[in-house]
């Protein structure tokens, strides 16, 4: 995965947000792959929509991309409001849970369906799973083995670059029926038209009407208990101008362009409590200190906020707004792609008033 800056923004110029809309729930779709360097916080939706609407293509044709990326920061939105609650069934308690683990031939890629081993397979190899792949084997392992969501998104969050755990747990709380007024089922039949694919006589191989009642087959029965765990770099000493401020950059947030105005110390912030509580894999991790080096005299840190502000006694701290944030100092407003970002109810309330404000705006 590419980790240059320019090379990165290279990539926002061969966006094709029209086709997107025609086929991005195919596994070849025109899918950006831009979401790792959103969720790390190297570039933000906002940039990417500004970089859209500067093609001057009528807003109808490039409506769904931007609707997309809107999904995005409303999942933020949702977290932000919720905060810890997003751990825990949202809205509804989550039905016909058998167990809190994770189906063993899911975490083994072989559980028979052919486009979601491979989707898993992809995952550990390369940390990215199509979009709709990750829908379908969420529907499987919370749907169908009957497993409550919470471990199997953990287990996800933590092989994803992409992983932005507001949207991957508001996503599988959709799929599994406790952010949403019914449960997410995809079968054969569907899979078989977006993966390419050509199986019959699977588990999956029903009509729809006939999931509500459908047994967890035996194949998803045997359940794993999956140890996640990510293991932090050790300490250098930071060199520390006591004279200027501090940003405080973490996994959310390494935005080379960031303050550039004026001289301040750099820190990336690696705080071991987060990552007990939202663990991700070294390839991840490794990811995002590769992404950390676009940023000028960053240094990296690994300890909670306050033991940093002590051992070095640093007096002023600046950092971008995001809910896991537990920092005293000044924080700066997350990129928004629109100001509506207080008191959303839905995401198509929420998309109406963009959609407003695009109005008002006179950009559509």
């Amino acid at each position: 995965m590419e980790t240059k800056y320019s090379k990165i923004i290279d990539k926002i110029k061969l966006i094709d947000p029209i086709n997107y809309a025609k086929n991005r729930n195919f596994i070849d779709g025109s899918v950006t792959k831009l979401s790792p360097y959103i969720s790390r916080g190297m570039i933000s939706t906002k940039f990417v929509f500004e970089k859209i609407l500067e093609r001057n293509i009528p807003f109808c044709k490039v409506e769904k991309f931007v609707q997309e990326l809107c999904w995005r920061d409303y999942w933020q939105i949702i977290w932000k409001q919720k905060g810890n609650l997003i751990d825990s069934d949202l809205k509804n308690n989550q039905k016909g849970v058998t167990n809190e683990l994770f189906s063993r031939s899911l975490f083994e890629n072989n559980c028979g369906i052919k486009a979601i081993d491979e989707s898993v397979k992809q995952l550990y190899n390369t940390g990215y799973m199509h979009n709709h792949n990750r829908m379908y084997l969420a529907s499987v392992a919370c749907n169908i083995a009957k497993s409550h969501w919470l471990n199997p998104a953990r287990w996800m969050y933590y092989n994803l670059l992409d992983g932005d755990w507001g949207s991957n747990a508001l996503s599988w709380q959709w799929v599994s029926g406790t952010n949403s007024n019914k449960k997410y089922y995809a079968n054969q039949q569907n899979i078989n038209k977006y993966c390419y694919t050509n199986q019959k006589n699977t588990f999956l191989d029903i009509d729809y009407s006939e999931f509500e009642s459908l047994e967890t087959p035996t194949s998803l029965t045997e359940t794993i208990d999956v140890n996640l765990s990510t293991e932090l770099p050790k300490n250098k000493n930071l060199k520390i101008d006591v004279n200027v401020p501090t940003l405080i950059y973490n996994y959310y947030n390494l935005d080379p362009n960031w303050r550039l105005e004026k001289k301040y110390n750099r820190i990336f912030l690696l705080e071991p409590e987060i990552f007990k509580k939202y663990p991700i894999s070294s390839k991840c991790l490794e990811f995002a200190i590769e992404l950390s080096k676009n940023i000028d005299g960053i240094q990296l840190y690994v300890g909670s906020f306050f033991d940093l502000l002590n051992e070095y006694n640093i007096k002023s701290t600046y950092f971008k707004e995001h809910p896991l944030n537990n920092y005293n100092g000044f924080e700066d407003k997350r990129d928004w792609m629109f100001d509506n970002s207080e008191n959303v109810k839905s995401f198509f309330s929420y998309w109406k008033k963009c959609k407003k404000e695009l109005k008002n705006k006179k950009l559509i």
